[in-house]
This record gives structure tokens, C-alpha cells and sequence, in this order.
């Protein structure tokens, strides 16, 4: 009687592992180039905010105005603003030399920055007699530009803004920016020795180490895998530089000039460690006003009087 021959099953079996290896690989790439599509498709929406139109004028203020527009230092992008004259001297009162003041705004702001009231502070400070320039960086409010850096290129827009003010109203000058404005004054008074001190109100210290912290939050992604590929597809895909928007290193470039930090221990947006990491690096020439519950660039709304008190007497040392 012969024997029936064994059936063998491993070919089979090894037919099926290898459509499972297929399949997960097939898997494998779909995600990688899925979470590459939805890095490129979210870096860029980061970088081409929509620009947010002005919603307020001086004029509603009763203030006097003149509306400017100037070149950027880079690529001569058209930049547009508003100068507004201090109010000069009551008759008879001696006429003190006070610092021009040219404001910066915050990422996806305009001139106005509304949530800090900046028209307001503008407003108080023309009271006190102090000229100042409000304006629009690139691809924000009325000013040209398709593309927002967070820094990188604003910091030519605000160098483009220093020589308007140099060469229309010579004097001292001052840079008071705000949370991405604030880092951009850091970084063009780092280059511009014109400038003779900067109040920077709840800035960040260096781009890439504040997105590798909360660049999750912007967009609203998992930390991994999408922050690191998100970084490290900004650089080709904008020529951004997120290392060289670094305040860190502006602040030894600035110093011995003074600065003042402003920046509250309740920022939901910008740790106020990234200010007091600045500050102390030089505390024998630099202020840190250090506030609680006002929230991101919010420090003026929740204490007007004594914002001024800090700001005026830092400008009056100037």
C-alpha cells in the first residue's frame, strides 16, 4: 500500500507574508507621503496668511497723520504706514529732545495690533510729545508682499522704516515692537546702530526653538511626525531660516544699548521665559517689567498708566 505524500503548506504561507510586507510598506509610504503633503500644504498656509485689513484710523482719535509708504531694505517691497507728529511744547515750556518711536506688529497683525491697543499707546505717546511710525510689514494690512516670515524678512521692512525716519525726521530712535514685532526689533537693532534702545513687549528668543516647542499649537498637528518635517521643509520651500531669527544672539549685538522687556507670566502664546532668557544676559543695561494675567501682547489694555509709566521712563533715558 503506498504511502500518501504530505501536503506542504509553506509556500502558501510564505505567499501570504510576502502580500503582508507589500501591503504594510504600501501603507508605510502613503502616510510618509500624505504627512509630506500635509507638512508643504501647512507650512505654506503659516507663511501666506491672509492680510488683515485695517480697521481703525488716527483720525477716529482726533490725532494728526500723515500716511507714508517707503521701500523695505529687501527686494524694495512697498510698505505702507502712518507718521504721527507729538504734540509739541505748551507755550513757554522748554522743548526736550524725545526719540522717534517706530512700532512693530505682531504675526498675522496689522499695524493696528488691536489686541494690545497699539493705536492707543500711539495716542499716549504723541500726547507725551513723541513722534511716531505705525506701519505694515510685508503681506500685512495695506503694504505689499505675499509672504510672512515670523522675522526673517520683517527685520528688512523694519530697517527699510528706520530710514524713512532718518531721513524725513532725524533724531535718536526707539523700536517698540510686539510679540513677532518685538523679536524683529531685537534683530534690526542688532544691525542698525541708529537705534538707541528697544522696548520689546512679550517677544520670542530664537524661531526654530520656539517652533520646535509650539509649532503644534499653531498648527494644530502632532508634535510628531509633523514638527520636525514642517521644519525641515520651511527652509526650501520659503528660504526661510528660522536659525537666523534669533534674538539670543541679537541682544549681545544690541548691548551695551539698553532694552526693556515687557512680558507676562500668564502668556499662553510666548513663555516669558523666552524674554527673561534675553534679559539676563546683560541685566547691568537691560529692564525686564515683568507682569502677570494680561495674557499675550496684552500688557497695556490691563495696566494702561502704568505701561506708559514704564515706557516713557525708559525713552526719557534714552
Amino acid at each position: 500500500m503506498r504511502a500518501t505524500p504530505a501536503i506542504t503548506r509553506a509556500p502558501r504561507r510564505r505567499r501570504s507574508l510576502g502580500r503582508q510586507i507589500r501591503s504594510l510598506a504600501g501603507l508605510i509610504l502613503f502616510l510618509f507621503i500624505a504627512s509630506v503633503g500635509i507638512s508643504v500644504y501647512v507650512g505654506w498656509k503659516l507663511t501666506h496668511p491672509a492680510p488683515l485689513a485695517l480697521s481703525d484710523s488716527p483720525e477716529h482719535y482726533g490725532m494728526t497723520f500723515e500716511s507714508i509708504e517707503f521701500p523695505s531694505r529687501q527686494e524694495g517691497i512697498l510698505l505702507k504706514g502712518w507718521y504721527l507728529p507729538g504734540k509739541p511744547p505748551a507755550e513757554g515750556t522748554e522743548a526736550i529732545a524725545k526719540p522717534n518711536i517706530i512700532m512693530a506688529h505682531g504675526y498675522k497683525n496689522n499695524r493696528l495690533q488691536t489686541t494690545t491697543q497699539a493705536i492707543r499707546i500711539a495716542q499716549d505717546l504723541t500726547e507725551r510729545g513723541y513722534n511716531v511710525m505705525m506701519f505694515d510689514f510685508r503681506n500685512s494690512g495695506e503694504s505689499g508682499g505675499t509672504m510672512t516670515s515670523v522675522g526673517y524678512y520683517e527685520k528688512y521692512d523694519l530697517l527699510g522704516a528706520i530710514d524713512w525716519m532718518k531721513t524725513q525726521h532725524p533724531a535718536k530712535i526707539a523700536l517698540l515692537g510686539f510679540s513677532m514685532g518685538g523679536t524683529t526689533s531685537l534683530l534690526a537693532a542688532a544691525e542698525e546702530p541708529s537705534v538707541a534702545g528697544v522696548i520689546a513687549d512679550s517677544p520670542f528668543n530664537h524661531l526654530t526653538h520656539y517652533l520646535q516647542d509650539n509649532l503644534s499649537v499653531w498648527s494644530h498637528l502632532p508634535n510628531i511626525p509633523f514638527t520636525p518635517l514642517i521644519l525641515g521643509i520651511l527652509p526650501r520651500l520659503t528660504g526661510i531660516d528660522p536659525d537666523q531669527v534669533d534674538g539670543l544672539s541679537a541682544v549681545d549685538r544690541i548691548y551695551p544699548r539698553p532694552v526693556l522687556f515687557i512680558h507676562s507670566t500668564d502668556d499662553p502664546s510666548i513663555p516669558y521665559t523666552n524674554s527673561e532668557s534675553m534679559w539676563e544676559k546683560h541685566k547691568d543695561r537691560f529692564e525686564f517689567w515683568k507682569t502677570s494675567g494680561a495674557g499675550h501682547a496684552r500688557n497695556y489694555p490691563e495696566a494702561p498708566q502704568e505701561y506708559m509709566k514704564h515706557v516713557t521712563e525708559f525713552l526719557d533715558k534714552l
